[in-house]
């Protein structure tokens, strides 16, 4: 696993002061480039889930799409989507969330996933933990179980795990590569 760790932060790109001064945004896109790294990437993210604990892969928009397509591909499990508030064509639930300056909607089919269904919730990124959380909250909406995360990244200094622990303390929560 630690090499994984290395080898995935040697393919991120840090790009300064992106979107705004101060940020240090992590450009995750030069991993794509490199199709072993992101074979062993998908075999690491399906270790942690043993394929009949999980019924389906929630991935957020949108580089959640990303792997979480993959995983859910390769786990051969449905795949659901959780965008933006207006995406999705048909009848959807929503859930509003607080964003440090304002806020944000984001929603899903009603009909995605089955009640009780147990999912994993995917995204590229773990930063304070709100629009995972707001993602984990809308499948509870539907009637679904969160019984794990997974993130490539995990900025830990925001401290995103302990926000996701305090609301969903018996999901597992994976982070790749943790700074």
């Amino acid at each position: 696993m630690q090499q994984l760790e290395n080898d995935i932060k040697s393919a991120i790109r840090n790009i300064p002061d992106f979107p705004k001064p101060g940020i240090n945004f992590k450009d995750i896109t030069p991993v794509f480039k490199n199709p072993e790294l992101c074979t062993r990437i998908l075999e690491e993210f399906s270790s942690h889930f043993e394929p009949n604990e999980v019924d389906a892969i929630v991935g957020i928009e949108s580089r959640g799409f990303l792997f979480g397509l993959a995983l859910a591909t390769r786990m051969r499990k449905p795949f659901v989507l959780v965008r933006k508030a207006g995406k999705l064509p048909a009848k959807t639930a929503q859930i509003s969330y607080a964003l440090e300056y304002g806020e944000a909607t984001i929603e899903m089919h009603e009909d995605a996933l089955e009640a009780g269904a147990r999912v994993v919730v995917h995204d590229d990124l773990l930063a304070t933990g709100g629009t995972a959380e707001a993602a984990a909250h809308l499948c509870k909406k539907v009637g679904a179980q969160v019984v794990g995360f997974s993130f490539l990244v995990d900025l830990s200094f925001l401290n995103g795990k302990e926000v996701l622990k305090k609301h969903f303390p018996e999901a597992k929560i994976t982070g790749l590569a943790t700074y």
